[in-house]
C-alpha cells in the first residue's frame, strides 16, 4: 500500500512539472526556449513528457479549426466586397506600382550586381593577401638562405635551409615555386657542402705554411716558462724532475657545443708582428683561427657526412705530416735550419693537440698517438743522420739545447719525449767527440807556441797570477827574490786551464738532460779520461816525436808532465765540487791523468836516449882515423873534445830533471859511445891497423874514461859510469900491453884480468894488425935485419890467433 501510494504521489509530481514547462513552452520566446527543453531532457520522463506535448498540440489545433469555422463567412463577405467595388481600382493600382518599382528598382539592380562584383573582388583579395601572407616567410626565408650563402656564412645557411625545407616549404608545396625550391635544396647542400670544405682546404693550406710561426711561438712561450721556472728555483736542473703538463688551453675562447662557430671569417691564420724577445709572447692558438674546421665540422655532421669529413682531415693531415717532417738536405748546416724543422713539427701537433681538445672526435688520442710515433722515428733518424755532419762542438751544444726545448715543448702538450732524450745521449758521445777535436787543435796550439823555458816571475803580481791559474805550491821558491823562475814553462797552467774548459763544456751539454748528478759526474770523468788518455796524450807524443825537438825541450817536458800529473788530484776535486758528488759516497770513475803523464814523460826519456844517442853517431861520422898511421899522438882527437864537451853542457841542463831520469840518459849516453866506438874499431871496411892508430884510439878512450870520472850527473857511485867503457879499456890494454900471455892463461877465470874481452872481438883486431904487418913485411924485404924481428913476431901473431881461434871453438862446442 505505501508503494502504491508513494509511487501515485511521483506521478502527480510528474504531471505538475511537466504542465509547468509546457506553459513555458506556451508563453516564452523561442530564442529562450532552450534551457526549458534541456530540463526536460536532464529528467528521465521524457518519454511521458512527450505524450503530453502531442496531446496540448491536438488541443490547439482543434481550436484553431474552430476559430476558423466560426469567422469563415465574414471572410468570404469581405472577398466579394472587394471585388465589386475596389477590385479594378487596386489592380491598377498595384500594376501601376509594381511598373514603378521595377523603374526604380533597376539601378539599385545594377548597384547590387556591382556591388556583388566588389565584394567578389574584395574576397579574391583578401584570399590572395592571405596566401601572400603566408608564402611571404617563405621568400623572405629563402632571400635570408642567398644573402648567407653570398656573404660565405655557410653554417647560419645551413641551419636556415632546414627551417625553409621542414617549417616553411609545406605549408605552401602546393605551388610551383615552391617545387622550384624544393628541387634546389639538395644542390644547395651541395654547394654550402663543397664551399665549405673549400674553406677547409684553404686553412689547411695556411697552416702548412705557418706551422713554423705558431712552433716558433709555442716554442718562445716553453723557452720563456723555462725561465721563469728556473728563476723561482734558483737552483740548475740536473737530476730535477720533469715539468708536469700545463694547462695549454686557457688562452681558447672557442665553445663547440654552441650553435655556431665562433668566427665566420676564414682567415686561417692571423696576422701578428713579430715579437721582441723581451716582450710577452702571444699564445701560440692566438695565431690559429679555428672557425673553418668547426664549420666545416658542424656542415658535414648536420649533413649526416660527418665520417667524410673526419677521414679528409686526418689523410690531408697525415700528407702534411709527412712533410712537415721530411728535413733540408742542408739542414745541418746552420741552426736555423735545425730551428725551423722543429718549429715546423711543434706548429703541426699544437694544432692537432687543439683540435684533439676543442672538438668531439674529429681526432683522437690513437690517432694522435700514431702521428707522434711517427714523426718521432722520423725525426730520431733525421736528427742522427744530419747531427752525425757537424763538427763544431757549439753547433752540437746549441742543437742539443734547441732538442730540449722541442722536447719540452711537446711535453708541455703531452707528448711521451722519452726517446729524445735518449736520443741526446747518443749525440753527447758524438759531442764528446767533437770536444776531443776541438781540443785537440787547441793542445798541438799551446804546445807549438810554447818556448820550453821555465816561466820568469819578476813581481808579486805575477807570481800570483800564474799560482791562480795552476795549482803549485814551493815554499823554497816562494822564498827567493824577484825575478825568479818556476819550473815548469807556460803550457802547463794553458793546458791545466783547457782542462777545466773541456769540464765546464762537458757539463754545459749535460744540463736539462734530466740526469742525476752522478750520472753527470761519471759523464764527466770519462770524457775527461778520453781527453787525457787520447788527444793531450797524442798531442804530447806528436810533440816528443818531433824531428827538430831539441834535448832542452825534451828535458822541460818532462818537467811539465811531472807538474801535471801531481794537478790530477786538483782536478778530481774540481769535477767533484761542479757536480756535487762525493767519491766516497759514491763509486766514481777515476781519472787516468796520472798514467797519460806518465806515458809522455816515459816517451820524452826515452826520445831523450835517442836523441843523445843521434847526436852522439853525428860527432862520431866526424871521427877521421888514419888507421895506418905509425906516428904516436900525444892528445885526444878533435871531434870527441867536441862530443865531449857536448856532454858536458847538455847534462848540465839536467839538474832539474829526477835524478833517475838524468842517471839514466847519462848511462845510455856513455854506453852508446863505448859500443860505437868498438863498432868503429872492429868495422869491416877496416881491414888493417896500426899499433899508432890503436894508440890515437886509446887516447880518446881514456878522453871518455876521464868525463865518466868527472861525475857529469851526480848520484852514481864511484867508478860505475866507467863501466861503460870497460870492453874498451880491456881490449885496448890487451893490445898495447901485449899481455897475451895473462890473457890466454887465465881466460875464462873470474878473477881474469882481461875479463871483459871476447875471443872473437880480439881475434878480429888482432887479425887487422896482422895484415898491416905482413904488408909492411912485404914492403921492407930488402932490409935484412928487420925481416928477423918481424917474423917473429907475426909467428906470435899467429900462434895467439891459433889459440883464440881454438878458444872460440871450445866455447861453441
Amino acid at each position: 500500500m505505501e508503494r502504491g501510494k508513494m509511487a501515485e504521489a511521483e506521478s502527480l509530481e510528474t504531471a505538475a512539472e511537466h504542465e509547468r514547462i509546457l506553459r513555458e513552452i506556451e508563453s516564452t520566446d523561442t530564442a529562450c526556449i532552450g534551457p526549458t527543453l534541456r530540463s526536460v531532457y536532464d529528467g528521465e520522463e521524457h518519454g511521458r513528457f512527450m505524450e503530453k506535448l502531442e496531446t496540448r498540440i491536438r488541443n490547439h489545433d482543434r481550436e484553431i479549426e474552430k476559430m476558423c469555422n466560426f469567422h469563415y463567412q465574414g471572410f468570404v463577405d469581405s472577398i466579394e466586397l472587394l471585388k465589386r467595388g475596389e477590385a479594378q481600382k487596386l489592380k491598377n493600382q498595384v500594376t501601376d506600382t509594381n511598373r514603378k518599382l521595377q523603374h526604380e528598382g533597376k539601378e539599385l539592380v545594377i548597384a547590387m550586381e556591382e556591388l556583388k562584383q566588389c565584394r567578389l573582388q574584395q574576397r579574391n583579395i583578401s584570399a590572395t593577401v592571405d596566401k601572400l601572407m603566408l608564402c611571404l616567410p617563405v621568400l623572405e626565408m629563402y632571400s635570408k638562405l642567398r644573402d648567407q650563402m653570398k656573404t660565405k656564412r655557410h653554417y647560419p645557411a645551413l641551419k636556415t635551409l632546414e627551417h625553409l625545407e621542414h617549417t616553411y616549404l609545406p605549408q605552401v608545396s602546393h605551388y610551383r615555386f615552391c617545387k622550384v625550391m624544393v628541387d634546389n635544396i639538395p644542390k644547395l647542400r651541395e654547394e654550402i657542402k663543397d664551399v665549405s670544405m673549400s674553406d677547409l682546404k684553404d686553412f689547411l693550406e695556411s697552416i702548412r705554411k705557418h706551422s713554423d710561426k705558431i712552433g716558433e711561438t709555442a716554442m718562445k712561450q716553453a723557452q720563456q716558462q723555462r725561465n721563469l721556472d728556473n728563476i723561482i728555483l734558483q737552483q740548475p736542473r740536473i737530476g730535477s724532475k720533469r715539468k708536469p703538463k700545463k694547462d695549454a688551453y686557457t688562452i681558447f675562447d672557442t665553445e663547440i657545443g654552441s650553435t655556431s662557430p665562433k668566427s665566420e671569417q676564414d682567415s686561417g691564420i692571423l696576422d701578428v708582428e713579430d715579437e721582441e724577445d723581451d716582450e710577452e709572447v702571444p699564445g701560440a692558438q692566438d695565431l690559429v683561427d679555428f672557425s673553418p674546421v668547426y664549420r666545416c665540422l658542424h656542415i658535414y655532421s648536420v649533413l649526416g657526412a660527418r665520417e667524410t669529413f673526419e677521414n679528409y682531415y686526418r689523410k690531408q693531415r697525415r700528407k702534411q705530416a709527412r712533410l712537415v717532417l721530411q728535413p733540408p738536405s742542408n739542414m745541418h748546416e746552420t741552426l736555423d735550419g735545425y730551428r725551423k724543422y722543429f718549429n715546423q713539427i711543434v706548429g703541426f701537433f699544437v694544432v692537432e693537440d687543439h683540435i684533439l681538445h676543442t672538438t668531439q672526435g674529429l681526432v683522437n688520442r690513437a690517432y694522435i698517438d700514431e702521428l707522434w710515433e711517427m714523426a718521432l722515428s722520423k725525426t730520431i733518424a733525421a736528427l742522427r743522420t744530419h747531427s752525425s755532419y757537424c763538427s763544431d762542438p757549439n753547433l752540437v751544444l746549441d742543437l742539443k739545447n734547441l732538442i730540449v726545448l722541442f722536447a719540452d715543448t711537446l711535453q708541455v702538450y703531452g707528448f711521451p719525449v722519452n726517446q729524445l732524450f735518449d736520443m741526446l745521449l747518443e749525440i753527447r758521445d758524438q759531442y764528446s767527440e767533437t770536444l776531443l777535436k776541438k781540443w785537440s787543435g787547441i793542445f798541438r796550439n799551446i804546445l807549438d807556441s810554447d818556448n820550453y823555458s821555465p816561466i820568469p816571475v819578476t813581481s808579486e803580481e805575477i807570481y800570483k797570477k800564474v799560482v791562480g791559474q795552476f795549482p803549485f805550491q814551493d815554499t823554497e821558491l816562494e822564498k827567493q827574490p824577484f825575478p825568479k823562475k818556476f819550473p815548469f814553462s807556460e803550457f802547463v797552467p794553458k793546458v791545466y786551464n783547457q782542462i777545466k774548459e773541456f769540464i765546464y763544456a762537458c757539463l754545459k751539454f749535460s744540463e736539462d738532460l734530466h740526469l742525476s748528478s752522478t750520472e753527470v759526474d761519471d759523464m764527466i770523468r770519462k770524457s775527461t779520461n778520453l781527453l787525457l788518455t787520447r788527444t793531450l796524450s797524442s798531442s804530447l807524443q806528436n810533440v816528443i816525436k818531433r824531428k827538430n825537438i831539441g834535448l832542452t825541450e825534451l828535458v822541460q817536458i818532462i818537467i811539465n808532465t811531472t807538474h801535471l800529473e801531481k794537478s790530477c788530484k786538483y782536478l778530481e776535486e774540481f769535477i767533484t765540487n761542479i757536480t756535487n758528488v762525493l767519491p766516497e759516497i759514491v763509486h766514481t770513475t777515476k781519472l787516468y791523468g796520472t798514467t797519460t803523464f806518465k806515458d809522455a814523460r816515459h816517451a820524452a826519456e826515452e826520445e831523450i836516449y835517442t836523441n843523445l844517442n843521434q847526436k852522439i853517431d853525428q860527432f862520431l861520422q866526424l871521427a877521421d882515423y888514419d888507421w895506418m898511421t905509425g906516428d904516436l899522438g900525444n892528445k885526444a882527437s878533435d871531434y870527441l873534445v867536441d862530443l865531449i864537451a857536448f856532454l858536458r853542457s847538455t847534462f848540465a841542463v839536467f839538474t832539474h830533471l829526477p835524478g833517475k831520469v838524468a842517471q839514466t840518459a847519462c848511462m845510455s849516453a856513455c854506453k852508446h859511445l863505448a859500443t860505437s866506438l868498438m863498432q868503429l874499431l872492429l868495422e869491416a871496411e877496416v881491414r888493417q891497423l896500426t899499433l899508432g892508430a890503436l894508440q890515437q884510439f886509446n887516447l880518446d878512450v881514456r878522453e871518455c874514461e876521464q868525463f865518466a870520472r868527472s861525475g857529469p850527473v851526480p848520484g852514481f857511485q864511484e867508478d860505475t859510469l866507467q863501466l861503460a867503457f870497460i870492453d874498451l879499456r880491456q881490449l885496448l890494454d890487451l893490445f898495447l900491453q901485449w899481455d897475451w900471455s895473462t890473457y890466454l892463461a887465465d881466460y875464462g877465470q873470474p878473477t881474469c884480468k882481461y875479463l871483459r874481452v871476447n875471443p872473437v872481438t880480439a881475434l878480429t883486431l888482432l887479425e887487422k894488425i896482422s895484415r898491416e904487418m905482413k904488408d909492411t913485411s912485404r914492403k921492407n924485404n930488402m932490409f935484412a935485419q928487420f925481416r928477423k924481428n918481424e917474423r917473429d913476431k907475426q909467428k906470435l901473431i899467429d900462434t895467439v890467433a891459433k889459440q883464440l881461434r881454438g878458444l872460440i871453438s871450445s866455447h861453441h862446442s
